[in-house]
C-alpha cells in the first residue's frame, strides 16, 4: 500500500510536452504540488536543464535557484524550489540576464518558451474555472492557475479570460468567451492552435462543443473547456509562438519550406 504522497517520477511516465530524451537516465524530476496539475505542467528543474540550458545536471539547476540573489521569479515571485510546477502563461523572469518568458504549448502539444518585451512580462491571462459564493455570501472565482478572487466584476463568468496584473495581483481587464473573438486551444486534439471562435453548440448533460476557424481558412471544433480567449476580435494580448498556432500538414510544411528556398535564392 502506498503510504503518503509519491515522490519519484520515472522518465518514460514523464508527460510528452516536456520532450525529454528516453536514454537521459531512468528517473525524471516529479513537480511538486502547486497550481497546476502534474500533467499541465513543467518543473523549474527541467526548464532550466532541457529548455534554456543553463544546467547540466539537476544539481546544477537546484544550486542556481537556490541561490540567495533569488535568479528565477515565475509570475512575479521568487521560486527555490527545483520541483515547482510552470504551466501555461505562467511569466518566467530572469534578472541577470534580462530575460522573459511566456510558458505555451506549440501546435504538437509540447511546452515552449516564448520570449517576451519586460512590458508584455508585467500581466498573465487566466481563465476562470469556478464561480461560486462562499460563506457568508461572498461571491469568489478560481482560475486556472489557483488563483481565488473575491467580490469579481458581476459580468465575469465561467471560462472567461481576465488579464491580471502580476505585480498587485488584481484583474486589469476581462475577455468573454464569445464569437468573434481569437481564442487559444490548449487540450485536445487541436492543442496549440490559434483561431477565431464561430459559434458555440449546446449540449445539456455533455460538453458544449465551440466550433473556430484559424486564419488559412481551416475549421475545427473542440470542447469549451479547450478554449482559452487571448483577445477581442482578431488582435491577441500576448505575442504568440512562431508558428501563430497555425497546424500545417507534412505536404504543407514542404510547401512552405519549397518556397523558402526560392525566396532565398
Amino acid at each position: 500500500m502506498a503510504r503518503g504522497p509519491k515522490k519519484h517520477m520515472k522518465r518514460i511516465t514523464a508527460p510528452k510536452s516536456w520532450m525529454l530524451s528516453k536514454l537521459g537516465g531512468n528517473w525524471t524530476i516529479r513537480p511538486s504540488q502547486g497550481p497546476h496539475k502534474l500533467r499541465e505542467s513543467i518543473p523549474l528543474s527541467v526548464i532550466l536543464q532541457h529548455k534554456l540550458k543553463y544546467a547540466l545536471y539537476a544539481r546544477d539547476a537546484t544550486m542556481i535557484l537556490a541561490d540567495k540573489d533569488g535568479n528565477i521569479k515565475v509570475d512575479g515571485k521568487v521560486r527555490t524550489d527545483s520541483g515547482y510546477p510552470v504551466g501555461l502563461q505562467d511569466v518566467i523572469t530572469i534578472d541577470k540576464t534580462r530575460e522573459n518568458y511566456r510558458v505555451l504549448y506549440d501546435v504538437q502539444g509540447k511546452f515552449i518558451l516564448k520570449s517576451i518585451k519586460p512590458e508584455e512580462a508585467k500581466f498573465k491571462l487566466v481563465k476562470v474555472t469556478q464561480k461560486k459564493v462562499g460563506p457568508n455570501n461572498v461571491p469568489y472565482i478560481v482560475t486556472n492557475d489557483a488563483r481565488t478572487i473575491r467580490y469579481p466584476n458581476p459580468d465575469i463568468h465561467v471560462n472567461d479570460t481576465l488579464k491580471i496584473d502580476l505585480e498587485s495581483g488584481k484583474v486589469v481587464e476581462f475577455l468573454k468567451e464569445e464569437p468573434g473573438n481569437l481564442c487559444y486551444i490548449i487540450g485536445g486534439n487541436n492543442i496549440g492552435r490559434v483561431g477565431l471562435i464561430q459559434h458555440r453548440e449546446r449540449h445539456l448533460g455533455s460538453f458544449d462543443i465551440v466550433h473556430v476557424k484559424d486564419s488559412n481558412g481551416k475549421h475545427f471544433s473542440t470542447r469549451i473547456n479547450n478554449i482559452f480567449t487571448i483577445g477581442k476580435g482578431k488582435k491577441s494580448l500576448i505575442s504568440l509562438p512562431e508558428d501563430n498556432g497555425l497546424y500545417l500538414t507534412a505536404l504543407e510544411k514542404k510547401q512552405v519550406k519549397d518556397q523558402q528556398q526560392v525566396e532565398k535564392q
